[in-house]
């Protein structure tokens, strides 16, 4: 048989942790079509993949890739790192619904609560839609490298039906049939579902709640239970906390899961303040599942942690004397910290006690140095920077100001929000209701860069921890997430399945350092993550990334996710 694509020579692990084995992948019109020891020839190109092992294409379930897709189509850097195919708009951040006069309202939602630049979207972005189906149309019209599918936003649908009212009134009856009826619209184009956000974190660029916290539950719920079809995805209230508001809130959501047919799926968190907060959670996950709910928690890999540096964000940005300096160009940054005087008055003004505005969400916060940690390499184990202010006898601004000139200003800390118990991480990894995902690609472009969850995965739990074997690793990031998420053609590697395939290899696959670049339409600046150990990206049968350099193929594709009728 004559094929597209040979992988050969490879260590297949094939998603569903059953034992890896040696073997050929033929590869035919994007799809796989023989696995075994093959004979056939390969038209197009053999990929011989000895010393590799060869697996499903990576998922991600949570990505806010909206805006990136119109000047981004491979999905940087979740394509460096193995992921073939992500879900956007979560979160109830969506482009769509919206008329273009009003794209305000929904770079509003996005700008500060994402962290996306409203410059960078303005740029960027050539709006050719009103209603979500014609978005969808438009991003079928869009080169893709990787594959996208997409959920309708409860924010952008508020704004459309409502207005300015979106972010300062409850619905009135007729808005809420409006935004029922634009909601099953959505779904019967081929939305992935929808996503709303109820999270105190989520709040626009002059501090007001996004649009979709206006609304009240019984909104939510109705729009829930107009769909008819796909899936739900919510920014909670209470990050799993084992308070009594958090039970009735998992309780309330269990009972919309068992009412409404759908699926919904939220992110959990361990929290160091608050050890094994997440589990009374879970036992509500589990009560549901035996009412017929389905419910279950997106997680993480390592710490939900901000990265800080002088190329991005401090701690210290908006604060006196700060706020100067840091409004210059970086050149002129490094020439001031070198003079005695600034430096004294930049640590007197940093050791005062916070009287800013309240913290939100990814954004910087005031450091306790003992949780904030020198980044000088990926593996780790980080040292805190007041341990290494301790040793040199220092406070830790002054460290962190000698750090970065020492490096050029190259130097990043790590400030953990989340996750810090990595015992408590790996439990949720492991339990049965969570999916491994969460990266938030596309969004908090400069705060934080969690797109190489899956490489971290398998370099840090299989390869160093050795707490995952490789195959159950890959079923985590392969078949567990496509299977929870709805792509029921890809995350194994069968015959007749999408050939969403990943060769790397196991020894050295990790994470590289971050970059700061500045890429981004109209000039603004992001972080950027590429990986070692990737030899071969496969999308659709076509190579994408060879080792880890883009070969100018896209043959992604818009999934649609198909209406129940």
């Amino acid at each position: 048989m004559a094929f597209d694509l040979v992988v050969r020579n490879g260590m297949i692990v094939d998603g569903s942790g059953l034992p890896r084995y040696r073997g050929d992948i033929g590869i035919k019109d994007g799809r796989i079509a023989e696995i075994g020891r093959l004979d056939g020839v390969a038209t197009r190109e053999t990929l011989e993949a000895e010393g590799h092992v060869v697996t499903p294409g990576f998922i991600d379930g949570h990505t806010h890739m909206d805006a990136q897709i119109f000047w981004d189509p491979i999905g940087t850097s979740s394509c460096f790192q193995g992921v073939t195919s992500v879900v956007m708009g979560n979160c109830g951040f969506t482009l769509a619904p919206c008329r273009e006069s009003e794209a305000d309202l929904v770079f509003r939602n996005l700008e500060r609560a994402e962290d996306i630049s409203r410059a960078a979207m303005l740029a960027g972005i050539k709006w050719r839609w009103e209603t979500f189906p014609q978005f969808l149309d438009v991003l079928d019209t869009l080169p893709k490298g990787i594959n996208y599918a997409g959920y309708i936003g409860h924010c952008a649908l508020r704004t459309y039906v409502m207005g300015q009212r979106a972010f300062t009134d409850e619905a009135t009856p007729d808005d809420l049939a409006m935004m029922a009826k634009l909601t099953r619209e959505a779904i019967d184009a081929g939305a992935h579902g929808f996503s709303t956000t109820r999270s105190v974190n989520h709040q626009t660029s002059d501090d007001k709640p996004v649009a979709s916290r206006l609304a009240t539950w019984h909104e939510f719920e109705t729009l829930v239970k107009a769909m008819g079809g796909g899936m739900v995805e919510v920014a909670g209230e209470p990050a799993g906390a084992d308070s009594e508001k958090a039970i009735v809130y998992y309780e309330a959501l269990s009972k919309l899961s068992i009412e409404s047919g759908r699926p919904i799926t939220f992110g959990i968190f361990n929290r160091r303040k608050n050890p094994g907060g997440w589990r009374p959670t879970f036992d509500i996950m589990e009560r549901s599942a035996k009412l017929g709910g389905k419910l279950f928690a997106q997680v993480h890999s390592r710490a939900l942690t901000v990265l800080l540096s002088f190329e991005t964000h401090t701690p210290f940005d908006k604060w006196d004397v700060w706020r100067d300096l840091r409004a210059k160009p970086l050149t002129e940054q490094k020439k001031a910290l070198q003079d005695p005087e600034m430096r004294r008055r930049l640590v007197e003004v940093a050791t005062r006690p916070y009287e800013g505005p309240v913290v939100r969400g990814t954004e910087p916060r005031p450091p306790e140095w003992d949780h904030v940690y020198a980044m000088t390499d990926m593996k780790g184990p980080h040292k805190t920077m007041a341990d290494l202010a301790r040793q040199k006898n220092t406070h830790p601004v002054e460290l962190m100001i000698d750090m970065a000139l020492e490096r050029d200003m190259k130097f990043f800390m790590m400030q953990p929000i989340a996750n810090e118990i990595q015992g408590e991480a790996l439990e949720l990894m492991k339990h049965p209701r969570s999916v491994v995902t969460f990266s938030d690609s596309g969004a908090h472009v400069s705060q934080i860069m969690d797109s190489s969850l899956q490489t971290h995965l398998l370099s840090h739990w299989v390869r160093e921890k050795q707490a995952f074997t490789l195959e159950e690793a890959v079923k985590l990031i392969t078949c567990d997430t496509a299977t929870q998420f709805g792509f029921h053609d890809r995350g194994l590697l069968r015959e007749g399945m999408a050939a969403d395939i990943v060769v790397f290899d196991p020894d050295t696959v990790g994470p590289r350092m971050p970059e700061v670049v500045c890429d981004l339409p109209a000039g603004a600046k992001r972080l950027r993550q590429k990986a070692d150990g990737m030899r071969a990206t496969i999308v659709n049968g076509q190579v994408v990334l060879r080792d880890n350099e883009p070969t100018g193929n896209l043959p992604g594709q818009l999934i649609r996710k198909r209406p129940r009728h």
